[in-house]
């Protein structure tokens, strides 16, 4: 059992060293799964790209889990690396408050209409163009709905289905 844990655990060190900063990146500028995935120089697998892409975003507030509250305030919790007097190297915690306001947030339920019926939901999306239609089918949506911000790409999105 610690072998297969240090095995993924060394793993997922590998993929966030080698790939990670440039998946997240490249996801905070726009780019979809499979463009992200078509840009990378270290081979990784495309669902480690997804998974990677989907955990950036529930970090950054980009999709909650939870419907949010109007003028609910979440934390952020940030180590900043502080030197000292001496050079003596530290980290600082930094608890930055966020206020949310439901009307920010679009609800989806992609993961469930996926799984329900797939061919169906593939014919709602033939509506979007090529980018829009890989952003949604490029992230594990789970099958309970969740709430990303509403931004130009998810409402252009939502408009058309």
């Amino acid at each position: 059992m610690s072998d297969e844990y240090f095995k993924k655990a060394l793993a997922n060190f590998t993929n966030d060293f080698a790939s990670g900063g440039a998946i997240r990146h490249l996801a905070d500028n726009g780019f979809t799964v499979k463009e992200i995935h078509a840009r990378l120089d270290f081979p990784t697998p495309m669902s480690k790209v997804a998974e990677t892409v989907w955990n950036h975003f529930l970090d950054k507030g980009i999709i909650l889990t939870q419907e949010p509250a109007k003028g609910e305030i979440t934390e952020k919790i940030d180590y900043i690396k502080v030197q000292g007097e001496f050079g003596k190297t530290s980290f600082k915690r930094v608890v930055t408050q966020n206020p949310t306001i439901a009307e920010e947030y679009i609800k989806c339920d992609f993961g469930k209409r996926i799984y329900q019926n797939k061919t169906e939901f593939d014919k709602s999306l033939s509506a979007l163009n090529e980018r829009d239609r890989d952003y949604i089918l490029g992230l594990p949506w789970p099958l309970t709905p969740v709430w990303h911000i509403a931004d130009e790409r998810m409402k252009r999105i939502m408009e058309k289905l």
